[in-house]
């Protein structure tokens, strides 16, 4: 298939809207030598290679019978080194514990735990730089729905992913 011995990422699709505005924000934010990234929200980091075609099979039939999937925009999260978008969604996190039972055993340490739900708008720079982009951004990040269309699959080969395909939630 077309990883190879590469690891594969599953991300959640954002609305296009959020989608938009989060990636400005990235790349406003996010020191420019490392922002080669669009806004994301990862689910899984690093499922392994020899998984890809089970993987695009079973992503397939999921996504054919789950609706798209209310999320809520939470807030800023702090990372220490960094700013993010908290968000939330029992229901997207619900579908990730499906996936990863489903690959139980092949996960990493990092993959067998659930994530915070969230998008990086920026990483790797001191707290202090951190603090004063929080400072800056409070206010303007006010809680409010939204829906998750779908998910993404890429395969990380060391810089920018590269994308394999989108999985679009079409359940009723």
């Amino acid at each position: 298939m077309t990883a190879g011995h590469a690891p594969l990422i599953l991300t959640a699709e954002l609305p296009p809207d959020l989608h938009r505005r989060y990636t400005d924000l990235r790349n406003q934010y996010f020191p420019p030598e490392r922002n080669y990234l669009e806004a994301h929200v990862t689910l899984f980091h690093a499922i392994p290679a020899q998984c890809e075609e089970e993987l695009r099979h079973y992503l397939a039939r999921l996504a054919g019978e789950v609706p798209p999937l209310q999320g809520r925009v939470e807030g800023l999260l702090s990372l220490g080194g960094g700013t993010a978008i908290k968000l939330s969604s029992p229901d997207l996190l619900e579908l990730r514990d499906e996936i990863a039972e489903h690959f139980r055993g092949m996960l990493t340490q990092q993959d067998q735990h659930r994530p915070r739900l969230h998008v990086t708008i920026q990483n790797k720079v001191t707290s202090k730089e951190a603090k004063a982009v929080q400072a800056q951004l409070s206010g303007l990040f006010e809680p409010g729905e939204f829906v998750f269309p779908g998910l993404a699959l890429y395969v990380y080969r060391g810089g920018p992913w590269e994308f394999l395909r989108r999985f679009a939630f079409r359940g009723k």
